[in-house]
């Protein structure tokens, strides 16, 4: 058993391997191959969004990487922009028709806003319409599991105001240097599994002195160390790559980080994104 082999069961019954691939800004010409080489390293978790502009590759790479459709965990987004029922339940279909695949595994509305107006206006009632259409969706069988992400928690409070099904799923930005506690705890309390994506802080981690000297003293990689604290955060954890070599070490964290060094972890304030904080999520909003 490694860690591709072990999974958490969703508040619906269905199970999502605790470790998944990441594929933003992977391009859709290189997808195939990036999701065939982890399907066959063991990746069983592969993750996409309309807004990734890959569905098309990533699917291509599932429909060919020799492993039965029922073994994989495939997650898609909803474009964050899509506040309507009638927009969001299209969006849906193109979805599974650019990734050439009858359901989903998971479907996440990707932000509570807009991008371009990023933890900005008020579209409650839109996050509302696009919740109803993807619990349509998941009545109907198109979708096994229906989530959120970027959501805080005002923006689940409202989706849960008029929902039938509580988000299964809420994926955040979580690492080492950026661990929404409280918001970590409230999700729990809903049995709402959160995500991680960026686990490796999108590669800013990697020159904290700090973190580098722990990482030594587990005998791991900073990258492992990293993927390995949010999964004992207890989250599902995304590091994207397409680097078949990242993909293998990325998996190796079979080592247990001590209570006290997750608290250091946990408490890590200030990483700089770099060049990155153009993007609306590593922006400090």
């Amino acid at each position: 058993m490694t860690i591709l082999d072990e999974t958490y069961t969703l508040a619906g019954g269905v199970e999502i391997p605790k470790l998944g691939l990441g594929t933003w800004f992977i391009d859709d010409d290189k997808a195939a191959d990036a999701v065939r080489a982890a399907v066959q390293i063991g990746y069983r978790n592969i993750d996409t969004a309309q807004a990734y502009g890959n569905e098309h590759g990533v699917g291509e790479g599932l429909r060919t990487a020799g492993v039965p459709r029922d073994e994989l965990f495939v997650s898609t987004k909803l474009a964050a922009e899509i506040k309507d029922y009638d927009q969001a339940l299209a969006a849906i279909d193109g979805s599974l028709a650019k990734l050439g695949l009858d359901r989903v595994d998971l479907m996440l509305i990707h932000s509570p806003q807009p991008w371009d107006d990023f933890r900005g206006g008020d579209y409650a009632q839109g996050n509302r319409e696009a919740w109803r259409a993807l619990e349509d969706a998941h009545k109907a069988g198109k979708i096994r599991a229906i989530g959120v992400s970027n959501f805080q928690q005002h923006d689940l409070e409202n989706i849960l105001q008029g929902a039938t099904v509580v988000p299964h799923v809420n994926q955040l930005l979580v690492h080492a240097g950026n661990t929404p506690s409280g918001l970590l705890a409230y999700c729990a309390g809903k049995q709402i599994l959160v995500e991680a994506y960026s686990p490796i802080a999108h590669g800013a981690i990697l020159k904290n002195a700090e973190v580098q000297a722990m990482a030594k003293k587990y005998g791991v990689s900073v990258p492992q160390l990293c993927i390995r604290y949010t999964l004992q955060l207890g989250t599902v954890s995304l590091p994207k790559t397409a680097n078949p070599e990242h993909m293998r070490s990325n998996a190796e964290v079979d080592f247990e980080i001590s209570g006290d060094d997750m608290d250091v972890l946990r408490d890590l304030r200030d990483v700089d994104y770099g060049e990155h904080s153009v993007f609306p999520v590593y922006s400090g909003k």
